[in-house]
């Protein structure tokens, strides 16, 4: 149940995690389960606890990325960057390490350190046109930091990369790129579709009226005889 609401329900997904928490706090996907539903609560300090706690149990390191995103949240970027050069990253699967990339560049930027974070991002999974799980979002990530820097112009390079490596809109990278082109989303309705509709509805109103006065004329009439 946590695993099914947690994206559109993560207070009913939360609410859930602390039932299999009573019910069996001593299994380790019931404990980092917890971690993310709290996590996705923004309930820092709660899910740093059960992420670290299902760490010890399983002696696994794939949790490590979040985990410093945990420290974040709690407002302790320098933690989060101590953690993206500890050991246990060399540990991590590829797409381990790109997360543990992200995070080290969300810390840069908390800190307002942008162009450190833009040379964080900056890696061999960033340059290849070869379209992984996490391409989306690395490249996202690289555009935002670029536009926050300034340079607009490469902003808009990378977000039109990421639109193409964003299969399953998992970003809102298209509406930026449309954002930086000056485009602007208007009513399906054209100007003069709209005046027509609203002909329409003003002669269905006054039809009405004019039915309700001859209604009203009947009775008069009903009651004179």
């Amino acid at each position: 149940m946590v695993a099914r609401l947690i994206d559109e329900d993560p207070e009913g997904a939360y609410a859930y995690s602390k039932i299999a928490l009573r019910l069996a706090s001593r299994v380790a996907a019931v404990r980092e389960a917890a971690g993310f539903a709290a996590y996705a609560n923004q309930k820092y300090s709660e899910a740093l606890a059960e992420f670290r706690a299902a760490r010890r149990m399983t002696g696994s390191v794939e949790l490590w990325p979040v985990m410093a995103d945990c420290e974040r949240g709690l407002g302790r970027p320098e933690k989060a960057l101590d953690m993206a050069g500890a050991p246990e990253v060399n540990k991590l699967d590829k797409a381990g390490q790109v997360e543990m990339r992200l995070v080290a560049a969300g810390a840069r930027r908390d800190m307002d350190q942008l162009d450190a974070a833009i040379v964080t991002l900056q890696s061999p999974e960033l340059a290849s046109n070869s379209v992984q799980p996490w391409t989306a979002r690395l490249r996202y990530a690289y555009a935002d930091a670029l536009l926050a820097a300034g340079r607009e112009g490469e902003a808009r390079e990378w977000f039109a990369k990421a639109v193409e490596a964003d299969r399953d809109g998992s970003t809102d990278a298209s509406d930026r790129l449309a954002e930086l082109d000056g485009v602007e989303f208007v009513d399906a309705l054209t100007e003069d579709e709209s005046a027509a509709t609203g002909a329409e509805a003003e002669a269905e109103e006054q039809d009405a009226d004019e039915a309700d006065d001859r209604a009203d004329d009947d009775r008069e009439g009903r009651d004179e005889d």
